[in-house]
């Protein structure tokens, strides 16, 4: 009794204690009236108390989430079921989720009656803007009496797992003399005779130049085959990405640092797609995703480690061995003093394939942050040491990055600078 006492409302305990003033005074009085009217006031409290305390014993909640891993900005279906196994149905029932703010407003429902043994669902859409791992629940609910002299909390249906990706913007095309694109080992090489019966042929992918048609192959094979005139890249591709805290700015679905996963995330998989061996790794050297010979990669790992992934808090990268190990490199750069990009030019072996998106965090800056460095001194260093290097701003499209970015790296020297508006 005294756990159902603790769930009355001050409505219950103000006629509750009416009830005891109303005896007494019966009492004194030697009104028999009031004091049957005494009693039922005293028992109506007690008795809603009591039937909402059986009703939140019999109650429970299931929750799925339908799908459990989306894109930032898509929606997913939570669909919550509901029963109650108690001896009375239950009434004045207010749910409410609890949702991480990046999901969304909490969502809430009145259920005003509740059969016994009846399954009753619950749906809501969530519409993430952030990336990330997110708990959802528990789901608190709140059983009331009709009159609103008792109420009791509950938890229930737990916690549920969403891993919101970042967004993937699909690319199109290869870097120039990029070759096969298979990411072969370094073992394949093309063989130096002269003529077309030398000349290596793959089937044609949808971004290759139509002036590499071998036309001879195509006939022969009546499929259309374009020439690979130059090695592949050895070793596969190695996906530098900072997330340094100091080296981005701005804040929330807006910052720099989610526009450089998004794009980490696009071109790691648009080269994977191309057959590409594909290494995701961090400004502190360690690797993300895929390892050597593209062991322990798949897009849905990457996807999942750039969800989970939090921004370090690492002053500068880690510049002091070749983030490639060896192989070509596509860096994704924040703000970056021109020692640390002089650095990473040291460790970078001369003639390997190296590109660089410089992000100008200074546009995605508040007036109330930090200033940035400017992108110029690190786009000359790395154009001045044959890198292919693009700006990025906030109102550059992803795609033209990349165009541009595949543009440049046909080109020993030259920088471009990709902006819009």
């Amino acid at each position: 009794m005294r756990g159902a006492l603790s769930g009355l409302t001050t409505r219950g305990r103000c006629l509750l204690a009416a009830g005891f003033a109303a005896g007494l005074c019966a009492i004194v009085l030697n009104e028999r009236d009031l004091l049957r009217v005494a009693a039922f006031v005293v028992a109506l409290p007690l008795l809603a108390a009591w039937l909402a305390q059986r009703a939140r014993v019999g109650l429970h909640a299931n929750r799925v989430l339908h799908p459990s891993r989306v894109q930032v900005g898509s929606a997913t279906d939570v669909r919550v079921e509901l029963r109650s196994a108690g001896r009375l149905p239950t009434g004045g029932l207010l749910l409410e989720d609890a949702v991480p703010y990046a999901l969304g407003a909490r969502p809430r429902f009145v259920v005003e009656r509740l059969p016994r043994n009846t399954v009753t669902v619950l749906r809501y859409p969530l519409k993430p803007v952030m990336r990330g791992v997110q708990q959802v629940g528990p789901l608190l609910a709140r059983i009331t009496d009709p009159f609103g002299l008792a109420e009791f909390d509950r938890e229930m249906a737990g916690r549920s797992r969403l891993v919101v990706v970042p967004r993937v913007v699909q690319l199109t095309g290869l870097p120039n003399g990029s070759g096969m694109g298979s990411g072969d080992d370094g073992s394949i090489r093309l063989r130096a005779g002269q003529g077309e019966d030398d000349a290596v042929v793959r089937p044609y992918r949808h971004g290759d130049d139509l002036r590499k048609v071998h036309w001879k192959s195509t006939a022969r094979r009546d499929e259309l085959m374009v020439r690979v005139e130059e090695r592949p890249w050895r070793g596969g591709t190695t996906v530098l990405l900072d997330h340094r805290l100091a080296g981005h700015r701005g804040s929330g679905p807006g910052s720099s640092l989610e526009w450089a996963v998004s794009f980490a995330a696009s071109v790691s998989l648009h080269l994977h797609r191309y057959g590409h061996q594909v290494r995701l790794v961090g400004d502190d050297g360690r690797v993300l995703a895929g390892g050597p010979g593209g062991s322990g990669y798949s897009d849905a790992v990457v996807l999942d480690a750039l969800a989970a992934l939090q921004p370090s808090h690492r002053r500068e990268p880690a510049v002091g061995i070749d983030p490639g190990a060896g192989q070509e490199v596509v860096a994704i750069l924040g703000g970056c003093t021109p020692a640390v990009v002089d650095a990473l030019v040291r460790n970078r072996p001369r003639g390997t394939r190296s590109l660089a998106v410089v992000l100008d965090v200074r546009a995605w800056a508040s007036a109330s942050e930090d200033p940035a460095p400017d992108p110029a001194d690190a786009r000359e260093l790395l154009g001045g040491a044959g890198w292919g290097v693009v700006v990025a701003r906030p109102n550059t499209p992803m795609g033209q990055v990349w165009q541009e970015l595949c543009h440049s790296a046909g080109n020993r020297g030259p920088v471009v600078r990709a902006e819009v508006g």
